[in-house]
């Protein structure tokens, strides 16, 4: 039983490791006994990647780099240290939910190594306004702060989908995870709350809400599309979210 795999522990130091392994490939040793719990601390890892592409992009900018490729500097450091595997949930949701006439079909096509045409879409204009909006930023103080308060709420939407929706189907790492208490999605986002007021002040709530409805949107359409959610769901979920954050700062 799915609800079997739920570790109702209190949260770990140890969660952070695990999140960082699990959304990142960054060099980190974790343990994946309490995956679903640990989930509080994945705005931690948007946090962290933050910081390390933010700081790439510093140095670019130091050394007389153009923003425009500071800028791209920093969406292909957060690419590469991913894993790229955000990106790769929105490409396989557009390709499925758009390729398929029903859910069955539609997770097959997810499942489905093979880009279509909806990803490639959705991958390429995903990328290019992600590169403008921050080059936008760029252009202002405090993009800094700004693009560490956008990683770090964006990352907070996966285990609120992961705790509202169940899993779409039986198999894939987001049914392998389990599903996280509402406690532990209400702490993740409680977290990525206070860092972006830390980073961005109040308009932290702002960000906040925004986010929230795009989330909403999002966990509305997979349930109208598959059902429920998947690790492709949850993928596109923060890219989308990050996105509409984006905009709205820039």
């Amino acid at each position: 039983m799915e609800q079997d795999r739920r570790d109702m522990s209190a949260p770990k130091l140890d969660d952070i490791t695990t999140s960082l392994a699990l959304l990142t490939r960054l060099p980190v040793k974790a343990s994946f006994d309490r995956t679903a719990e640990a989930s509080w601390a994945y705005p931690l890892a948007g946090t962290v990647l933050a910081v390390l592409a933010g700081l790439l992009a510093c140095v670019a900018l130091w050394f007389g780099i153009d923003p425009a490729l500071a800028a791209g500097i920093y969406v292909a450091a957060t690419v590469i240290m991913s894993g790229a595997m955000h990106e790769d949930g929105l490409a396989d949701l557009a390709d499925g939910f758009w390729g398929g006439w029903d859910p069955a079909r539609r997770l097959e096509i997810m499942k489905d190594s093979a880009i279509g045409a909806y990803g490639v879409i959705a991958l390429t204009l995903g990328l290019v306004a992600r590169w403008v909006a921050v080059w936008a930023l760029m252009d202002h103080g405090g993009w800094f702060w700004a693009l560490i308060a956008v990683e770090t709420l964006s990352r907070s939407a996966m285990p609120a989908l992961m705790h509202a929706l169940p899993n779409a189907r039986d198999t894939g790492l987001s049914q392998s995870q389990g599903r996280p208490s509402r406690e532990t999605a209400a702490l993740g986002v409680a977290i990525a709350t206070v860092i972006a007021l830390l980073m961005v002040g109040l308009a932290a709530i702002g960000l906040l809400l925004v986010g929230a409805v795009a989330a909403f949107g999002m966990a509305k359409l997979a349930q109208a599309k598959i059902g429920g959610q998947t690790g492709d769901v949850l993928g596109a979920t923060q890219q989308i979210v990050a996105l509409v954050l984006l905009m709205v700062l820039a």
